[in-house]
């Protein structure tokens, strides 16, 4: 029989469908995300996040996941809880913790 894993909502910060994703993965992102993302001015670079996150996230989190999809995912979430922002004026697209 199957384990069944514990599931949560990602948001959306523009009110899009959530997103239902395994917790314990978004617990990890989540947390790496929050770590990472500065709360100075200028922020850092979307592009750059997956890179950021990989250097901090545990190896077997990296091994059963998709780095890109998940940082995507869980910065939209991020958003969508008022926990980062992005910069505004800047392109391409910054963020920062709020």
């Amino acid at each position: 029989m199957a384990e069944q894993r514990e599931m949560v909502e990602a948001l959306h910060p523009q009110g899009k469908s959530p997103t239902r994703v395994n917790k314990a993965d978004y617990d990890a992102y989540r947390k790496a995300l929050l770590r990472v993302i500065p709360r100075k001015k200028d922020g850092v670079r979307f592009m750059h996040l997956a890179e950021l996150v990989e250097e901090v996230l545990p190896d077997d989190v990296l091994a059963r996941s998709k780095p890109l999809w998940w940082v995507t995912t869980v910065k939209l979430d991020l958003e969508a809880r008022g926990l980062i922002e992005r910069v505004p004026g800047v392109s391409p697209q910054h963020v920062r913790r709020a």
